[in-house]
């Protein structure tokens, strides 16, 4: 079973989080993987995937800020 290894980026309190919780956030995982805390909007973007893109039924879209991205931007591995 994979395991989380490390935050990607700042954590949410350092890019502005009043309570710190409850934000969207990246995570590396121990099999080299990465788990994203969004919001879901499947149902919303679903219809919009582009004709070369799917996903199966157990996946969802999910919705970061910019900010979340940018912060992780100098911690995601280049290979």
């Amino acid at each position: 079973m994979s395991q989380i290894i490390r935050r990607i980026g700042t954590p949410p309190n350092a890019r502005g989080s009043v309570s710190g919780t409850n934000c969207p956030d990246i995570f590396e995982l121990s099999d080299g993987r990465f788990a994203v805390i969004g919001t879901d909007v499947t149902a919303e973007f679903d219809a919009q995937l582009p004709a070369d893109a799917s996903r199966a039924d157990y996946e969802r879209i999910v919705v970061v800020t910019r900010e979340t991205l940018i912060h992780a931007k100098g911690d995601i591995p280049d290979a």
